[in-house]
């Protein structure tokens, strides 16, 4: 293998069970975003504008569908002769095989893996993170530092800093104190969970780390105190710019609704940092001379014969006459009938709403037969391959998981 100068471990396992059905079979970052993306496209993208041509895409719940939109790497131009993108899935060794136990244990079980790139450096990334970023501007910084490991940080308000892991750092930058969702926090500097390491240092850290039995094998909560107490050298990377952990509903509606707004600093569009994705729709979209779209981004293969106003239409997404979506998202391969009402609500791919359906209508009542108060904002969530049934109503903080049959 050629040496690397550096090498990006993008940790993609998570279950992401707070995101309810969207999960149910696929993992958080195959989750589908804006219209036309999943949300590994924007760790993958970012790699591929920074000039980053070596990454490990570690998985682990529910792969299937990941490994298989991932690929080679292709789409992201990543499919490169002295580099790519390697899926590194838990395996079985000689000595032993399990699970990843911690985002410290997953890239600990692939030393071998970064060892063969022999790189001065290793990029540590989350798979379910919406943001645009310059990682070859990170690295630049550490290196001026000469630090043994730089912390991609956001400023948060204060006030909401406690449901963050907080980093207090000196006038030069460097860190001295790091509290992990601290009752009191004593600074604003969020840790994006963005990492860049000495590679030799790293190495050494996890080894250490994995003998320790104590250990919770996470680098938030072990590796980076516990290299702080040996007065390593460690420092803040300030990030300014848009940037979402999209790991609850609320959160994932709340971003795909940020990018309706114009003065979103997240720009999808900007052709100097595209975010790029693996295309599945060929046709184009359709809109009805009846229809009526406001303020909404409708991607390929859509047929529009409703009003829609205010949400994120997916890939070939069909709307019956007469039918109003609003404040939604709808995703990949959704068939909307006639009559229909949709507010404030997530349709996950492939589902299917028959006609004269109503979610999150004003003073309907939750059936009994949905899961109740899944998350804020009044929202609800129709899981993935859903059918609902004509004439069915479903009221506000709704998830529905199984298909419902037709009302009488």
């Amino acid at each position: 293998m050629i040496k690397k100068k550096i090498v990006a471990m993008i940790l993609a396992g998570g279950q992401g069970s707070r995101l309810g059905a969207l999960t149910l079979n696929v993992a958080k970052p195959a989750v589908s975003f804006g219209a036309k993306y999943k949300i590994i496209d924007f760790a993958l993208s970012n790699c591929a504008n920074s000039g980053i041509n070596t990454v490990g895409l570690l998985t682990q719940y529910q792969p299937l569908d990941l490994n298989t939109y991932v690929g080679n790497g292709q789409p992201w131009d990543l499919d490169v002769i002295d580099g790519g993108v390697y899926i590194l899935p838990p395996y079985m060794s000689a000595e032993k095989g399990e699970w990843y136990k911690g985002t410290a244990n997953a890239i600990y079980q692939n030393i071998n893996f970064i060892s063969r790139f022999d790189p001065e450096y290793v990029l540590i990334l989350s798979g379910d993170h919406i943001y645009k970023m310059d990682y070859s501007a990170m690295l630049e910084k550490h290196i001026a530092n000469d630090a043994d490991c730089s912390i991609a940080t956001i400023t948060v308000p204060l006030e909401e800093a406690s449901r963050f892991g907080i980093l207090t750092a000196n006038k030069e930058g460097r860190i001295i104190e790091f509290n992990e969702k601290p009752k009191v926090p004593k600074s604003n500097q969020a840790s994006m969970g963005i990492y860049i390491f000495k590679w030799d240092v790293l190495k050494k850290e996890l080894i250490e780390d994995e003998l320790n039995p104590s250990s919770t094998n996470d680098f938030g909560k072990d590796i980076i105190p516990n290299m702080l107490k040996k007065d390593l050298r460690l420092f803040i990377y300030n990030f300014k710019g848009y940037w979402k952990d999209v790991g609850t509903i609320s959160s994932l509606w709340e971003a795909n609704m940020d990018l309706l707004d114009p003065n979103c600093e997240l720009d999808i569009l900007d052709p100097s940092w595209p975010i790029m994705a693996r295309n599945t729709a060929s046709r184009p979209h359709y809109i009805s001379p009846l229809a009526k779209v406001n303020d909404s981004i409708v991607t390929e293969g859509c047929e529009i014969e409703g009003m829609v106003n205010h949400s994120v239409l997916f890939h070939n997404v069909k709307i019956g006459k007469n039918t109003i979506i609003s404040d939604s998202i709808i995703m990949n391969n959704v068939e909307i009938g006639d009559n229909v009402y949709i507010h404030n609500a997530i349709i996950g791919d492939d589902s299917k709403i028959k006609n004269n359906v109503t979610i999150n209508k004003e003073n309907v009542v939750t059936p009994q037969y949905v899961n109740k108060k899944i998350c804020t904002n009044d929202l609800s969530l129709v899981g993935c391959n859903i059918t609902i049934g004509e004439n069915v109503n479903i009221g506000k903080l709704s998830m529905i998981v199984n298909d419902i049959k037709e009302e009488k």
